[in-house]
């Protein structure tokens, strides 16, 4: 079936979020820092190996515009508590991040979603065709709220992509309108769709996820020193609309740079002195990088699935199968 839904734990998780949601939070990260560490540390290392030649990166996240229209409470990129000044990707700088891509042989995850909501991008369309012309051999993936999402949408994107990710942000577990509606199309039409995997996930709207670097709205994280690792410097590379490569997700208000891709080939921007820099200062630990060091952000399962494989040889995006995003 090319369309599923899912909701994390259940009727339980949705409780444990709702009712004790720093203990399910607090708990939750716990356990996947246990359980995660050993891998990230090992992953790291094999990245490491040659540092003037490092591996191209895992997942290559392309913002277009950085605007947002729900309220999640976990996130400052919420129409509410959004403090970054308007910026759009122009047309030119776009190509030049896909055709850099093209030349560098990339084939690995990419999508056109960062702390924002694509379906505010009008061109969206367009970019992915663009995208998916060029990179015929890469796993193309859209994250949305679906709020802007209707089937004549999800006609024109799904030719496109590999995944379509629609979080279902809500407080009563049930489908928002349009996402119902296409869900339904879905069911009905599945012949349209075999080539596409839909997965609709029920999220609560104001769960407490993580710090994302002590910028989320309802969780700081100025205290706690995290001594663990993160693949991030080494899985993703993080474009913000005006070129800017910045450390990750968790720079919510795009303060960092460690590269810009208008001047930068993305094959050299990705190793950049600054680049180095940052990756050894978080290669022990986050307690190494002042902006790092209180971030308790961790990724619920594409990455490490796509880790898995590296180490092990495959093809990594055999590792991208039903992946879920929880937490980002």
């Amino acid at each position: 079936m090319p369309v599923r839904i899912s909701n994390f734990l259940g009727r339980f998780g949705w409780e444990m979020q709702k009712r004790f949601p720093k203990l399910s939070s607090g708990a939750y990260l716990k356990l996947q820092f246990l359980a995660r560490n050993r891998l990230q540390k090992k992953y790291i290392e094999w990245f490491m190996q040659n540092p003037d030649e490092v591996p191209y990166p895992n997942v290559v996240n392309i913002e277009t515009v950085n605007r947002c229209n729900n309220n999640c409470a976990f996130c400052t990129a919420n129409r509410f508590a959004e403090k970054r000044p308007y910026k759009y990707m122009s047309d030119e700088l776009y190509r030049k991040c896909i055709d850099d891509l093209a030349d560098w042989g990339y084939r690995g995850h990419l999508t056109l979603y960062g702390n924002n909501e694509p379906w505010l991008d009008q061109k969206i369309v367009e970019r992915h065709r663009y995208a998916r012309e060029k990179l015929p051999d890469c796993y193309l993936f859209m994250s949305t709220n679906g709020l802007l999402l209707t089937v004549d949408k999800l006609r024109q994107i799904a030719p496109y992509l590999d995944q379509l990710v629609i979080n279902n942000y809500c407080e009563d577990m049930k489908l928002h309108p349009l996402t119902r509606q296409c869900y339904d199309y879905i069911r009905a039409n599945p012949e349209e769709f075999r080539h596409v995997e839909v997965l609709i996930q029920i999220r609560y709207v104001k769960a407490v996820l993580t710090n994302r670097a002590g910028s989320a709205p309802n969780k700081q994280g100025a205290s706690k020193i995290i001594r663990e690792t993160c693949l991030m410097p080494y899985t993703d590379m993080w474009i913000t609309p005006d070129g800017r490569l910045g450390y990750c997700c968790c720079d919510n208000f795009e303060v960092t740079e460690l590269a810009d891709a208008s001047q930068f080939r993305l094959k050299d921007a990705w190793n950049t002195e600054k680049y180095r820099a940052f990756r050894e200062s978080v290669r022990e630990s986050r307690a190494g990088n002042d902006f790092c060091k209180y971030c308790d952000f961790i990724d619920a399962g594409l990455r490490m699935r796509i880790v898995e494989n590296v180490l092990e040889g495959k093809d990594a995006n055999q590792a991208s199968n039903g992946y879920k995003i929880i937490g980002k």
